[in-house]
Parts: structure tokens; sequence; C-alpha cells
């Protein structure tokens, strides 16, 4: 039986309140996924798999949480996706493109920038 695990991956900050959306988001979504962070905050993308792995799944799609594909999809975001699945025994681990690029999230942000106009 295959389980798969959604793994939202954020840039990441410093910041505490920056991270709330991210958490919220991943709270909304419920079981099965989980949250990461590029760099500046734990989790890293490795541990999240790792959890992801040990709550029993096989498969894991990373989700950049990001507006585009710019130089951190382009570059950072695969190669911390191939060091972190390494180190991840057991887990297949595909990666999406940005998020805000998906065509429902833009439709979303479209609405939102109509309502606050």
């Amino acid at each position: 039986m295959t389980l798969r695990a959604l793994i939202l991956l954020a840039h990441g900050s410093r910041d505490a309140r920056w991270r709330q959306p991210f958490e919220q988001l991943r709270g909304r979504l419920g079981q099965g996924v989980y949250l990461a962070y590029l760099q500046f905050a734990q989790p890293d993308l490795a541990t999240a798999l790792g959890k992801a792995r040990a709550d029993g799944a096989t498969e894991a799609v990373v989700v950049p949480a990001f507006m585009s594909g710019g130089g951190h999809l382009l570059r950072d975001v695969p190669d911390e996706v191939a060091r972190a699945a390494a180190q991840v025994k057991g887990l297949t681990v595909t990666c999406t493109g940005a998020l805000a690029e998906e065509p429902e999230v833009m439709d979303g942000m479209v609405e939102a920038c109509r309502r606050l106009r």
C-alpha cells in the first residue's frame, strides 16, 4: 500500500510571524502534510521527510510554497530535495513547481486582489 505525504517547503525566516501563514496552511490540510523550510527555520526538508517516513509514508510530494519559479526553485530547491531524499531510505520523493503558479492559487489571489481593491 502506498501512503503519500505532502511536504510544504517554504523559504524560511527567523521571524516567527512570517511562518504563521505556512503553519496555518499545514494545519488546515490535516494529517499526512508536513512543513519544512529551506533556510532560517526548522524543520528542514530532511527532517520533514524523515518524519513522513516514520509515519508510514512511502512517497512524498514536495510542494514549494513560493510565489514563482525563480532562482531558489531553479537551483536551491532541486539540490535540497535531492540531498534530503538521499538521507531517507524507503521514500520516493518528487517535487512540483511553485505553489502560487497553480491555476487555482492564482485564481484565489486574483479574487483577493479584486476584493481588496
